[in-house]
């Protein structure tokens, strides 16, 4: 039995969430001065906001209208706890891109990126809507299956140890729609964009790493056994809810969710005796009742209770259940060397850092020069602290682990781009 849904009036939006928006070009560039405008998507036509890009594709950080955050807390409400807000964004040479539907939260900072097309472009995807959250709107619940699956060896990947991929490709549809598209999806993106399309962001903190944990383990199941790959599918996993988990394109995140998916991005969940990370199924625990599996709703409720993440995830899957971490990470230069870098530090993984800021300055000039002399002084302090600003981390001006795969990230993304050309 599903509930009714009922869509919260702009009368109901008594408390104010943020927003900022990224324009991005095809090949990852920031597109500086778009023009942006942002209205309610249930009156698209009267603009609230109108604003431009900075150097690094990002408009401010706005403050917009969203309903009480109590919405997003009680599982028995049938109002929708975001707001729905339409954006247009629009820059000389690019096709206009409409966003329909971007959430936003009361207290929670949005993220929303826009990819601009050149102009002429034949791309539908200009026009992007984004559909209801899997809390609030009616979704096929999961068919189930077992949390441990045979494996039989394609040569995709290596099979004799868990690694962070760099790219999942995402079925937009269930396996056999042959109309789906395909996306290369890097890894933490989709997480990030599965757990803000199946988890409300103002949910405890120890709640939101419980179902991270829970998202990435079921994805990297599917990776490890390969489990589409072995059936003859092109793709490691599918948006279909009632297959896998839902992924929506186009769709924004959410700091808070940004903020734990960077915590713990390495890890998958295990028992004991067994190699492939866990298919952790779950449900929502109110539309969908799953006895043996995680429940959202109780997890929420086990976080307001104080519980940690493992205590909630063994409060659902028992007590042999435990955190694991994966080897290393696919497709960055060099994995964190596990202490920070900061003021005074020295070496060859201070020169890294600083020769990969200079790379990056190059498309994100607001990082200024440095020299690479495997000292790290002021100067490369704050080169760190511009790039953590122009990336949404805390500008310490330290190279914790998730600054330095931040920087590997935006690294490989740069200089790909620059081979394509």
């Amino acid at each position: 039995m599903y509930r009714s849904m009922i869509q919260a009036t702009q009368n109901d939006f008594i408390d104010q969430g943020q927003l900022q928006v990224r324009a991005v070009s095809e090949q990852n560039l920031p597109v500086e001065n778009a023009a942006v405008s942002i209205s309610y998507t249930g009156d698209p036509e009267t603009t609230l906001e109108e604003v431009h890009t900075n150097s690094a594709g990002q408009t401010e950080v706005l403050t917009l209208n969203a309903p009480p955050v109590e919405y997003s807390l009680n599982p028995d409400s049938e109002l929708a706890p975001y707001a729905e807000y339409t954006l247009r964004i629009s820059s000389p040479g690019y096709e206009t891109a409409v966003v329909s539907g971007t959430e936003l939260f009361s207290r929670q900072l949005s993220f929303q990126t826009v990819t601009l097309r050149p102009s002429g472009s034949e791309n539908s995807r200009n026009i992007i809507v984004i559909p209801a959250h899997t809390l609030y709107g009616n979704y096929p619940p999961k068919i189930a299956e077992s949390e441990v699956k045979p494996i039989t060896s394609s040569g995709e990947i290596v099979l004799d140890r868990v690694v962070v991929p760099e790219y999942v490709v995402v079925h937009d549809g269930t396996p056999r729609d042959s109309t789906a598209g395909d996306y290369y999806v890097k890894y933490k993106d989709y997480i990030k964009n599965v757990a803000s399309s199946e988890i409300y962001a103002t949910w405890p903190y120890e709640t939101l790493v419980a179902n991270i944990l829970a998202i990435e383990s079921f994805t990297m199941n599917r990776i490890y056994t390969e489990f589409y790959r072995n059936k003859g599918y092109p793709f490691t996993i599918t948006s279909s809810t009632a297959f896998d988990q839902k992924w929506i394109y186009g769709r924004n995140v959410f700091e808070s969710i940004d903020n734990a998916v960077e915590d713990v991005f390495l890890n998958y969940l295990s028992r004991p005796n067994i190699r492939q990370p866990l298919l952790t199924q779950y449900c929502d625990g109110r539309q969908v009742q799953c006895p043996q599996w995680m429940r959202q709703w109780e997890s929420k409720t086990l976080g307001e209770q104080g519980y940690s993440a493992i205590e909630i995830l063994r409060a659902f899957y028992g007590g042999s259940i435990y955190i694991n971490t994966a080897e290393e990470v696919s497709g960055v230069p060099a994995s964190y060397p596990g202490y920070p870098l900061s003021i005074g530090s020295r070496g060859s993984e201070v020169m890294k850092i600083q020769e990969q800021l200079n790379r990056i300055s190059d498309n994100y000039p607001l990082i200024p020069k440095v020299v690479p002399d495997g000292i790290f002084g002021e100067a490369t302090q704050n080169a760190v602290r511009t790039f953590q600003r122009i990336f949404g981390l805390t500008p310490d001006g330290i190279v914790g682990s998730r600054t330095w795969y931040k920087i590997q990230d935006v690294y490989v993304a740069v200089t790909q781009m620059a081979e394509g050309e």
